[in-house]
């Protein structure tokens, strides 16, 4: 076994306290909070002391039962969202429940921020979801990831690439936040893991941003690496030792895939260039996470008013019959399959098949 060394030696990132307080204090820049003024640097000496003794989890719970180490003290958020996981797998797995099947807008546009106006993500999602839950047996969650642009402390904060360190190091789900000391609250990654579990079919709704996925999408789709060899038992690497995951990883790594088996139906749209290229990025992606493409019509890309002006864009895709119809088709052929994989009828060729190159 290779020799673990872990290596060292980026600038530090500590703020002076004066540095803090500036920081600090701008989260009350309104005007609205001048007369309370006395009370917020009240709080400021208790939000340094966090700061400056790295606060991170502040709220604990021995580990318990089922884990590596029962007295290790775990994160109540990381320990919430376990639950809501394992939770969400035992009705993923229950043949008598609902069929789900989770949606998501991947445009970080809306008509409740500064854009103004709602998204055509928005309108093709609602069409799909009007087709899925038209159909018996079947549930639809939506995932509007463009909350993250409108709404107050929605946010998904960055990967932070753990497994680069060691595949152990990337915890199932993500224990990188909260981070109360460093004020990173709040992540909905928390929210979003058990949607995807829970859900028997994926479909991703969105649009191409400069030959790439928008920002928010992005951000899921990096916080999902945990969900693609994730350890699930942060207590057998001691919450984040870089050490002891690395020397966990030499010993012999089993890659679990948390959300493999699943189908997925992607529409990709664009009005000039690249839906192709994001359309196949999204696939290669799911694809290496083991979910299942639903069929060749599940996987879409289209162009909306290619080349026309964006102030009609709206008015090009009330036009386009067709590929509102593609759209709903895209919806149908995954509900089929779901409904084929329930029934025992559609199975992976390869489900059996050892892995030589896991990563």
């Amino acid at each position: 076994m290779s020799k673990v060394k872990v290596r060292k030696g980026m600038p530090s990132v500590a703020l002076s306290k004066a540095e803090f307080a500036e920081r600090f204090r701008a989260r009350f820049h309104d005007p609205i909070f001048a007369a309370n003024a006395e009370d917020i640097g009240s709080l400021l000496p208790r939000a340094w002391t966090s700061y400056h003794d790295y606060h991170k989890s502040p709220r604990t719970r021995k580990a318990g039962k089922g884990f590596a180490d029962p007295s290790y003290d775990l994160p109540v958020e990381w320990y919430a969202t376990h639950q809501a996981i394992a939770k969400a797998e035992r009705e993923h797995r229950n043949p008598k429940s609902r069929a789900r099947i989770l949606i998501i807008n991947g445009s970080m546009r809306s008509d409740q921020s500064c854009p103004g106006e709602m998204s055509k993500s928005w309108r093709l999602t609602t069409m799909a979801r009007k087709v899925v839950e038209a159909e018996r047996g079947f549930e639809a969650d939506v995932l509007d990831l463009s909350r993250l642009t409108s709404e107050y402390g929605r946010v998904i904060y960055p990967c932070k690439a753990c497994v680069s360190t060691a595949m152990p190091l990337c915890h199932w789900p993500c224990s990188c936040y909260p981070n109360h000391a460093i004020g990173q609250v709040n992540d909905w990654m928390n929210e979003i893991y058990p949607l995807w579990v829970r859900a028997q079919g994926i479909m991703i709704v969105t649009p191409v941003n400069w030959y790439q996925a928008p920002a928010g999408l992005k951000a899921m789709i990096d916080r999902l690496v945990c969900a693609d060899g994730g350890n699930p038992d942060p207590t057998s690497t001691h919450g984040k030792d870089p050490a002891a995951a690395k020397a966990l990883e030499l010993k012999g790594w089993p890659y679990p895939r948390h959300l493999a088996g699943r189908l997925f139906s992607i529409v990709v749209h664009g009005d000039a260039s690249g839906t192709e290229n994001l359309r196949r990025i999204l696939t290669d992606w799911l694809t290496d996470m083991g979910l299942v493409a639903a069929g060749p019509k599940a996987i879409l890309d289209r162009y909306i008013g290619y080349y026309r002006d964006y102030a009609t864009s709206h008015d090009d895709l009330d036009a386009d019959r067709d590929l509102q119809e593609e759209v709903r088709n895209a919806a149908r052929v995954l509900v089929a399959a779901v409904r084929l994989q329930r029934r025992g009828k559609l199975t992976q060729p390869d489900a059996g098949i050892k892995d030589p190159r896991p990563k």
